[in-house]
């Protein structure tokens, strides 16, 4: 069993940063694949970035791609989202996820577990 606790959203504005961390209990944490998803009201959740067990395949969302950097600290159990140059569409509930077959997926059902979700809000 895995337990995912998010931290780090709050409100920011356009331009800004926020790091998001993942901190996750249980074993085996090192090879779990990773996800950090984000969701609208009334949309399904989007795969923003994912990162396999080992840290060599990584993907990022194209609306993200080279603003946002996941990464993940073994020692730690932690995954990060480093979120840059935010926009207001980047505005949603941000989620992690873990799969145990050490790969991400594109989505959201094939993961194993999930974290409760952080509020990332960018005001123009």
């Amino acid at each position: 069993q895995v337990q995912l606790v998010e931290s780090g959203g709050g409100l920011v504005q356009a331009g800004g940063s926020l790091r998001l961390s993942c901190a996750a209990s249980g074993r085996a944490f090192s090879r779990y694949g990773m996800g950090w998803f984000r969701q609208d009201p009334g949309k399904e959740r989007e795969l923003v970035a994912g990162i396999n067990w080992s840290g060599g395949r990584i993907y990022y969302a194209d609306s993200v791609k080279g603003r946002f950097t996941i990464s993940r600290d073994k020692a730690k159990n932690t995954v990060y989202l480093q979120m840059n140059s935010l926009k207001p569409e980047d505005t949603a509930v941000y989620y992690c996820a873990a799969d145990d077959s050490g790969n991400y997926y594109y989505t959201a059902s094939e993961y194993d577990y999930w974290g409760q979700g952080t509020q990332v809000t960018v005001s123009s």
